[in-house]
């Protein structure tokens, strides 16, 4: 059986690199004032878009011209994501960043990535409105899961994590713990993820994580208004909070948010909670509905 993991989640203040080596300067020092307490490190989705502005030529009205810039930027981007994990040694999500695949598309990325700088990616999925009407970024692959120290885990960006079946599949290849980076400028879209982290921890017994960009970034195209919250969600049952909270930051601030995640809890409830969501999932689809007859 595994061991407990030590996990931190940074609630990531939006800010304004002038360079690849400003942003890289910047992140490890963020990750420093993280790994004393933590073993995997989790950044949110898009916390390098911070960049895009810099990237464009200074203030990015043009969300287009921003993307263009980030992507082309993506490699020295992520070559600096590997140094940081590289050179302190540990695990780490940087959030995601956006990247040209093979056909031309723009796709979502995050980056799982290890302490000797291997890596793996886990593209995003289902597209929001703004991605897609706006940004023009591409539907992402299918689910992965991670091999890591503490057995295996999934990541479900953002709006992924709204989805049932994403983070199931997760669960059914034996992810124990859902990374669920996210990116939101309102209160409504942060609580979109937030409660469907918690329900797919609810439904599959397992731990949901989320984390935030934070801040407001008016020279920012992409990244002009972020809010939310880290939490990190378990099953509502026996051995864990009553609403089934085991962390949660405060909102809209930067700062790391810690939590220890033993697999074992989640092998215990599942075996004997008051109820058994993770057993109980249906197995086979449902017959589509027919009208009830009243009598």
């Amino acid at each position: 059986m595994s061991a407990p993991l030590r996990l931190g989640l940074l609630q990531y203040g939006v800010g304004r690199p002038a360079s690849v080596a400003d942003f890289a300067r910047a992140l490890e020092a963020r990750l420093e004032a993280g790994r004393a307490a933590a073993e995997l490190l989790v950044l949110p989705e898009y916390a390098c878009v911070e960049l895009g502005a810099a990237m464009a030529g200074g203030e990015a009205t043009d969300e287009a011209r921003e993307l263009a810039a980030m992507v082309d930027a993506a490699p020295d981007i992520l070559e600096a994501m590997r140094d940081a994990a590289r050179r302190l040694g540990v695990w780490l999500l940087p959030g995601t960043l956006p990247m040209r695949r093979g056909d031309g598309a723009v796709v979502n990325r995050a980056p799982l990535i290890a302490p000797d700088g291997r890596l793996a990616f886990q593209e995003k999925r289902a597209m929001t409105r703004f991605e897609t009407e706006r940004w023009g970024v591409s539907q992402g692959a299918d689910p992965k899961v991670f091999d890591t120290p503490w057995g295996r885990i999934g990541i479900s960006v953002c709006y992924d994590v709204e989805f049932p079946k994403h983070v199931r599949t997760q669960v059914e290849a034996g992810a124990w713990l859902v990374l669920a980076p996210s990116c939101t400028d309102t209160l409504h879209g942060f609580n979109r993820v937030a409660i469907g982290a918690a329900a797919r921890a609810m439904e599959n017994q397992c731990y949901v994580a989320i984390t935030p960009t934070v801040g407001e970034a008016p020279w920012s195209a992409a990244l002009d208004v972020n809010r939310g919250q880290a939490a990190v969600f378990g099953p509502v049952d026996r051995g864990f909070p009553e609403d089934g909270v085991l962390a949660r930051g405060e909102p809209d601030v930067e700062h790391w948010v810690f939590c220890t995640l033993d697999p074992a809890r989640i092998e215990r409830v599942r075996e004997d909670g008051q109820v058994r969501n993770h057993r109980d999932w249906p197995r086979a689809p449902f017959a589509r509905p027919t009208a009830a007859v009243f009598a």
